[in-house]
């Protein structure tokens, strides 16, 4: 069987409170955390981008998976905000866990689902039988403009999966894909900060596609709501989760575990697969999970898997990934974020 055989989570210790944010602009802050049910995000330090969460994810999944990362085939990571626009983060990520020049390695991006993506194609690789192991990455230190509601919530984090047939921990059941061009949220070359279409990002965009995925696969693998122990859904904000999860079926019981955004924000790539990685760090043996990303512009990605006996071995091999939420924090005022996210730059 295929599956996923290690996994890890990597999160900045440093969060900005959304009081914070809000007192600088004179926003209305009891509206974002009641409203978007949003309290704080983390915020990457000066030093820290996509491809250093990838490492750090990465070494945490190589930890519970036992392998030798020269028997990883594959690397692909997913982002919206890769470090270079023209080099590669695979390569740096495959030479820093010790992978061979003879490794595959790729970037993708899709907005928030860009992580899945690379989920999606190591699996294959593995079922094709190309490669031994495959690594997925989703990994964002996402982008908000200075005020705009995306401020609120655009985070930093990082999630890695590496797919193989032995020593599995959770075997993918199925996989399924909806996809459609619905121009929700978009940024063009050389622009800083993203755009979006306000409250057309939810109806036409995060819930047609979401809902889509998650109804396509369950039809597909002939299972309902009822047959999950555990769904995870892309958290771009508190709410939309629920929301999601109300209309197919699913109950507040069965989100919660791997509902991260209220403390967290939203990591784009690694939105839904952090919310795994919080899952299988509780999930037992035989539980089902069923995975639905989505990114902009637009589409979703869905995975069923089956959590095996081998989860109860790996979990406390490497950290938790609600230690990782939860501990160790450090707040920031609001100069200090900008000065980490480069909102305030030197003149040239």
């Amino acid at each position: 069987m295929e599956g996923i055989v290690g996994y890890g989570a990597y999160i900045p210790r440093n969060r900005i409170k959304v009081e914070e944010i809000a007192k600088v602009w004179g926003a209305d802050a009891p509206s974002y955390k009641k409203g978007l049910i949003l309290e704080e995000k983390s915020v990457p330090s000066p030093d820290q981008d996509t491809i250093t969460m990838s490492v750090e994810a990465s070494k945490n999944a190589l930890k519970r998976a036992g392998i030798d990362p020269i028997d990883i085939g594959a690397v692909y990571v997913g982002s919206e905000s890769h470090p270079y626009a023209v080099k590669p983060s695979g390569t740096v990520l495959a030479e820093a866990l010790g992978a061979t020049p003879e490794v595959h390695t790729a970037d993708f991006e899709f907005a928030c689902k860009a992580g899945t993506e690379g989920m999606f194609v190591a699996l294959n690789l593995v079922k094709a039988g190309i490669v031994t192991y495959g690594l997925g990455v989703g990994a964002d230190t996402s982008q908000g403009a200075p005020g705009d509601a995306l401020e609120y919530s655009a985070a930093a984090g990082a999630a890695a999966f590496i797919f193989g047939r032995d020593k599995v921990v959770a075997e993918v059941l199925d996989t399924y894909a909806y996809m459609t061009d619905t121009p929700d949220f978009w940024r063009r070359e050389y622009e800083y900060y993203p755009q979006h279409g306000g409250r057309f990002t939810g109806e036409p965009a995060y819930f047609k596609h979401v809902i889509g995925a998650a109804k396509g696969i369950m039809n597909k693998a002939g299972m309902q709501a009822g047959d999950f122990n555990y769904v995870v859904f892309h958290q771009p904000n508190g709410k939309f989760p629920f929301r999601a999860g109300k209309i197919l079926g699913f109950s507040r019981q069965q989100i919660e575990p791997g509902w991260l955004v209220n403390k967290l924000g939203n990591t784009y790539s690694g939105s839904s697969p952090l919310g795994l990685t919080a899952t299988l760090d509780i999930a037992k043996p035989g539980d089902n999970i069923l995975l639905v990303s989505y990114g902009s512009g637009a589409g979703s990605d869905a995975f069923i898997l089956k959590v095996t006996s081998r989860i109860d071995a790996v979990r406390n091999l490497a950290p938790l990934t609600r230690e990782l939420l939860n501990n160790n924090k450090k707040y920031l005022e609001y100069g200090e974020y900008a000065k980490f996210r480069e909102k305030i730059r030197k003149a040239d």
